[in-house]
């Protein structure tokens, strides 16, 4: 039988701690209280209380500690430092109080788990105390824990008394110049953060990954785009350039400041990419507009052997919202499941929001209620999902259920304001509205103004919509304009509608879809010479009207149409389906409405004209392709135009299928002849 020696036996102790093995180290333990008498060498002892307190066998350690009858600083140190790793904070700072009642003096490994216990517990006062005591011992002028003390006022609020410290501070090294440019951006002192790192090469210290990457932040919260590009410059001439870490601050900071080619061109560059460097891009092609590219490197990602995470899987279902891409949703639900994330607060929460914009409003309440835990941006998504979808009583209702368990924000706000306006609740509506500042606290913003508008306008009260505008204490937005020439387009109110559209034309010159609506509002009032002259100005200023795009996913394929398409490979087919479907509706009393179409043709052009538009094409190839029973989803780059809405809802009622339509302003649900939307988009 081979003998042991103290000096054997630590090496196991250690090998159990980073195997997370508590079985070897409570057999090792046992092999000790064999081979030696008791009291056991302390330099045993403290190897055991640093193993069961890393291990988070709390009991175990402390039941060691007792049985020490020689305690050292390191005996405490170990089982203040195993306390802090695993989140007890409270039994860490209790230790070192009975440590110092023991007449043990601190070093400079026990004062900073004690500062980033207090510093977590949020009692400041209890730092101070350690401060003192640092003092008193002359240990606060080491490096390490004076950065920790730091760390410790700044997250605990003491700004002052942070910045206090740091000028006393005999040396700073690179760790304590970044402890103060990460506290300086995580309280939104970027200013601060900027100036730091420039005093830090005046100091002649050298940065590390971690300032590279800390400063990032503060360029990319900011959207400091220049001073990001500066020090992309300096992390080359530096030599960090194949530093992972850096290089996937550097496409968060691109991701975020909408330079998502830049960040492309830096994760094209890598030599070696791990999982955080596909999921900074995954998120930084998401938060762009690039949901199709999202999906693909995630996909490319997971080729490459990359294990799914949180943050990752969040991103991509997000992409898929804006793709209104459900079954590829559902696809990456399924991985979510099998790599046990569902329960995630994160994925969870983005799972209520795709389905919820995705038209799978049953989907979206079963992810809701299947999450054991909410936070506020589940609760947000629910109601913004029923919102989106025309559901106002059930989204006014889930709302009063949340107020219970949560306080709202602005976006709650935002999503219940719309569900009023869309559900026709005008009292509700403004009764939520004139709430806002004394009940939840909330200022209103341009957002909650655009909603009250729509509200009015929706309820045809146009004129008071108009007055509305003109007393809010903020400028109005292109939101709020937006708003009020819909409702004049539905209503019928050209003169008001020139007011809103010469707004929209001085906030946002170039956009072609408000000269259109404008155009068409007086074309459909019978003033040609009015909707002609908008047109010339369009024409005049180079404005072009954007090329109508559909499109819809069937048989694992994306399938694209534009008005009068003929390229399609069954285009026979689709060509029968639209007579077919022409005939059973005019049979049914539908009557094409071609006050929107092109004013100077002949009204067989117009009813062709409109017959032919890309959303009635795609409807038809969903019609041949998807399964029936199974809903029609089409997506449109550009607003669904009235004739198309009027013939979807024929349409629906003839075929008895759901057809889920979601345009660049509204999503409309088409079920039994109805539309979600109520005939107002």
């Amino acid at each position: 039988m081979p003998s042991f020696t103290p000096n054997s036996l630590a090496p196991i102790l250690e090998s159990a701690i980073s195997t997370r093995s508590s079985f070897l180290g409570r057999a090792t333990h046992a092999r000790i209280i064999k081979t030696f008498q008791s009291p056991l060498p302390p330099f045993l002892s403290n190897h055991l209380i640093s193993m069961y307190s890393k291990l988070d066998l709390p009991n175990s350690a402390q039941l060691v500690l007792h049985l020490t009858p020689t305690r050292s600083v390191v005996t405490w140190t170990s089982l203040i430092s195993g306390s802090v790793q695993n989140g007890h904070f409270s039994f860490a700072l209790y230790h070192f109080f009975n440590m110092r009642r023991d007449n043990i003096q601190p070093n400079d490994f026990t004062f900073p788990c004690a500062f980033k216990a207090s510093a977590s517990l949020l009692l400041p006062f209890v730092g101070k105390q350690i401060h003192a005591i640092a003092v008193k011992f002359g240990q606060i002028n080491d490096v390490f824990v004076g950065c920790s003390a730091f760390d410790m006022y700044s997250k605990t609020g003491l700004k002052q008394d942070a910045q206090k410290l740091f000028d006393e501070l005999p040396e700073r090294n690179v760790v304590t110049w970044n402890a103060y440019i990460s506290n300086a951006v995580l309280y939104g002192r970027y200013q601060n953060a900027a100036v730091a790192f420039v005093e830090l090469r005046r100091a002649g210290c050298e940065p590390d990954s971690t300032t590279f990457c800390v400063f990032f932040n503060a360029c990319a919260d900011q959207l400091y785009v220049d001073l990001g590009r500066q020090l992309h410059g300096f992390v080359i001439r530096s030599g960090f350039e194949k530093s992972v870490s850096v290089l996937n601050g550097l496409i968060d900071f691109y991701g975020k400041c909408k330079e998502v080619r830049l960040a492309e061109m830096v994760f094209g560059k890598m030599e070696n990419r791990n999982a955080v460097s596909w999921c900074s891009m995954v998120a930084a092609c998401e938060q762009n507009g690039e949901e199709e590219k999202a999906c693909l490197f995630f996909v490319e990602g997971r080729k490459e052997g990359i294990e799914p995470t949180d943050y990752m899987v969040s991103s991509v279902i997000s992409a898929c919202a804006g793709l209104a891409g459900l079954e590829l949703g559902r696809s990456f639900h399924a991985l979510a499941v099998k790599a046990c994330l569902e329960g995630d607060i994160f994925v969870g929460s983005a799972l209520v929001d795709m389905y919820g914009k995705c038209g799978g409003i049953e989907d979206s309440e079963q992810a809701f209620h299947e999450m054991s835990e909410r936070n506020l941006v589940t609760w947000n998504a629910l109601i913004g999902g029923y919102a989106h979808q025309g559901h106002a009583e059930m989204a006014v209702r889930l709302f009063k259920e949340m107020t219970t368990e949560v306080v709202p924000n602005y976006v709650t706000l935002v999503c219940v304001l719309s569900a009023c306006g869309r559900g026709g609740a005008v009292e509700l509506g403004m009764e939520i509205f004139g709430s806002m500042r004394d009940r939840y606290k909330i200022e209103p913003g341009a957002e909650h103004y655009a909603c009250v508008v729509d509200l009015l306008g929706r309820a045809g009260m146009v004129e008071h919509a108009y007055e509305f505008v003109q007393k809010m204490p903020i400028r109005p937005t292109i939101e709020v304009w937006g708003a009020l020439l819909s409702a004049c387009r539905v209503y019928r109110k050209p003169e008001l509608g020139k007011i809103a559209a010469d707004n929209l034309f001085e906030l946002d010159p170039k956009d072609s879809g408000n000269h259109v609506l404008l155009s068409n509002m007086f074309a459909a009032a019978g003033r040609w010479e009015e909707a002609t002259m908008v047109r010339q100005e369009m024409m005049d200023v180079g404005i072009k009207k954007g090329a109508g795009y559909s499109w819809l996913t069937a048989k694992n394929k994306v399938h694209v149409f534009q008005a009068k398409d003929m390229s399609h490979a069954m285009n026979t087919e689709i060509q029968a389906m639209l007579i077919k479907l022409r005939m059973e509706m005019e049979a049914a009393g539908y009557i094409p409405d071609t006050n929107y179409a092109l004013y100077d043709l002949e009204e067989e052009e117009k009813i062709t004209e409109v017959w032919y538009h890309s959303e009635k094409i795609a409807l038809a190839f969903g019609l041949i392709a998807i399964p029936p029973g199974v809903p029609i989803r089409i997506t449109k780059n550009l607003r669904i135009c009235g004739d198309c809405h009027s013939a979807f809802k024929f349409i629906s009622g003839i075929v008895g299928r759901e057809i889920i339509v979601r345009d660049n302003n509204r999503f409309h649900h088409f079920q039994n002849s109805q539309c979600s939307c109520r005939d107002y988009w």
